[in-house]
């Protein structure tokens, strides 16, 4: 049998989806039992029977995942899983790497008490007297958050086996009781038909001799009569009643056997649940357990086809609970080998193997004692060259290969067995590649072939996005390139980003590109008519500040505002002038905002001071016409 390590990689896909023992019902049923209700005897016709239920996957079937030690590729539920660059993996990793060792009072407590357990079960010390203790000792180890509960589970396991073989025990009592009745059912039965023959009249030799005679032969006839139909009644009774305890001792039969098959079964299921969950220690605990349990010999796990061939594969036999429990123990050795490999690899500050087996241990025996015990002062001297490990690989997937490159030399400083063949020659092959797209599109730009040096671009931008070389070349290319295209798209440019002001300021450039493509003309003459408004009620805020008039200065800006809120230099000497004319826009405030709440007289009040602050106010006179429609509707 070789050795199935990479079944514990594959097996780290579903340990988190399962945390229950599910439930799992026979399906087959023994020889030689009855057939169920319903169903017709041999020879005769069945009844019609309702479809079937669509049979549903199972984590036994099709869908266990299936691993390839070679690229560490999980393939689970049709997808595949990079075990190593995964974020779930990468973030337990993390949170382990930054864990302290599990060397407190309660976890201490908690492996004593599992060693306990595994020494009681051991081969040669499985009593019952141990048996007993070991099943007591599972709700203890129960309370520890560690186990998850995995304890109880096991507890109850154990504890329906022992129910199932009480239940098997009464049936056997009840079928002991029934044979003593049948026993009795098959002397009376044979009684009443002996007796039968003794009472049978028998035919006189030579015939009436009298009438007395005859009436005599005819009255005993006819007093046999009646004792003849009794004995059948009696016969038919026993014979009915024998029959009736026959059937009900194979229908006991029958429960047994599906008592003991369910048990089994269930008991299954759950070992393959603590293996799925790589909880090696309570796999051995359970496959012990089973032993002691199932004294038949019978060890053939009764798993899905795809379990079945799985292990099968893994293992070269078969899946029975010898495989588990060997499962479980080799991966628990290679689990303790890898931290020993983890522990001298890091005197040798070889960074990148000491990683590699702290994490396919971390992978194999995640709660095991060895890994649980790693100190996390070596755990952080491999955090920062997981980290590093980790953005050189999405890095690399995201294109980035200006920082990986820097990542790479991080990385060989940290590490002295870094391996950089495979990142290095990714980011040189795509800095070539660039390179020659990059010389093609110069070629196309002096050939005014724009298409294609548009074309060659966007490929070498696809190829490292983030590329010095690419982003100088796309510069130059515009610099040297067609002046009118190139005031077209900074044009469409700061018309989307609603830069209308810089349009304006280079609007000659753009005034002549625009005379060749009317399509964008309609566009730049709305820009710069509502520039030359805006320019406008600047020039006039200016002279009307010049002059002192702040509060006018403030009323022209607020109302070209009020139409072009994005203005930069709008919004500027908007802010200026409202604080220069401070009262007098702290007044139209207060009485614009008493207009909204309908308190007319006091608006009205703060128009009037407002008018009185600045007289040719076009917002104090339009607000008191306003509230005088409103206070006096007829005038």
């Amino acid at each position: 049998m070789h050795t199935p390590t990479f079944l514990t990689a594959a097996l780290f896909c579903v340990s988190t989806a399962l945390s229950q023992v599910p439930d799992a019902a026979p399906s087959a049923r023994p020889q030689g039992s009855p057939a169920p209700v319903g169903q017709a005897p041999v020879g005769q016709k069945p009844a019609p029977q309702p479809a079937a239920p669509k049979q549903q996957n199972s984590p036994f079937g099709q869908e266990i995942p299936v691993g390839d030690p070679g690229t560490e590729i999980v393939t689970f539920n049709g997808k595949n899983y990079a075990v190593s660059n995964n974020p779930v993996f990468q973030a337990r990793f993390e949170k382990f790497l930054n864990s302290p060792e599990a060397t407190n009072k309660e976890d201490t407590e908690y492996r004593a008490i599992l060693d306990r357990i595994l020494a009681c079960l051991a081969p040669g010390n499985a009593t019952v007297q141990n048996i007993d203790a070991a099943f007591k000792l599972l709700p203890y180890a129960a309370r520890y958050d560690i186990d998850a509960h995995l304890c109880d589970s096991l507890a109850d396991a154990v504890y329906a086996v022992w129910q199932a073989q009480r239940n098997q025990a009464r049936l056997s009592n009840a079928n002991v009781a029934l044979e003593e009745e049948l026993r009795r059912l098959e002397w009376n039965l044979q009684t009443v038909t002996d007796g039968k023959k003794i009472q049978a009249p028998a035919a006189p030799a030579g015939g009436r001799a009298n009438g007395g005679g005859g009436n005599g032969g005819a009255r005993q006839g006819g007093g046999a009569v009646n004792p003849a139909n009794s004995t059948d009644y009696q016969t038919a009774s026993y014979t009915r009643r024998h029959a009736e305890r026959l059937v009900a001792m194979k229908a006991n039969d029958v429960k047994k056997a599906l008592s003991e098959l369910q048990a089994k079964v269930e008991f299954q299921t759950m070992m393959v649940q603590f293996l799925l969950q790589r909880r090696f220690q309570h796999v051995i605990m359970s496959t012990r357990f089973y032993r002691a349990l199932f004294t038949d010999g019978d060890s053939k796990l009764n798993l899905g086809k795809d379990a079945t061939d799985l292990f099968a594969k893994s293992t070269g036999m078969p899946p029975t609970v010898s495989v588990i429990d060997s499962v479980a123990n080799e991966a628990i050795r290679d689990e303790r080998e890898g931290v020993k490999a983890f522990d001298f690899l890091l005197t040798k500050n070889e960074m990148e193997g000491a990683t590699k087996q702290l994490r396919q241990a971390f992978l194999i025996g995640e709660y095991m004692p060895d890994v649980r015990l790693v100190p996390r002062d070596k755990k952080r001297q491999c955090l920062e060259f997981a980290q590093k490990s980790y953005q050189l690989i999405s890095s690399i997937n995201v294109r980035d290969y200006g920082r990986a490159e820097s990542l790479v030399k991080d990385l060989k400083k940290v590490a002295n067995d870094f391996d950089d063949s495979q990142p290095t020659a990714a980011i040189e092959g795509a800095r070539i590649k660039a390179r020659a797209l990059i010389g093609k599109a110069r070629q196309a730009a002096l050939s005014s072939d724009h298409a294609t040096m548009e074309r060659v671009m966007t490929e070498a931008g696809e190829i490292w996005p983030g590329n010095p070389e690419f982003k100088e070349a796309m510069d130059k290319l515009f610099t040297q390139g067609d002046v009118v295209q190139k005031a077209l798209l900074d044009f469409d440019q700061l018309l989307s980003q609603k830069n209308y002001r810089q349009i304006w300021a280079d609007k000659v450039r753009f005034i002549a590109a625009v005379a060749v493509n009317p399509e964008r003309k309609p566009a730049l003459e709305k820009v710069m008519n509502d520039m030359q408004t805006i320019e406008a009620a600047l020039m006039r805020a200016e002279e009307m500040a010049r002059q002192g008039v702040y509060a006018g200065a403030w009323e022209t800006l607020e109302r070209s505002w009020a139409q072009f809120p994005d203005d930069a230099k709008l919004n500027q000497q908007r802010a200026d002038m409202t604080t220069r004319a401070s009262d007098f826009v702290k007044v139209v405030r207060n009485a614009e905002e008493l207009e909204k709440k309908e308190q007319f007289g006091s608006s009205l009040a703060h128009f009037l001071k407002a008018q009185k602050l600045y007289p040719a106010s076009d917002f104090a006179r339009d607000g008191i016409n306003r509230l005088v429609k409103q206070v006096l509707p007829e005038s």
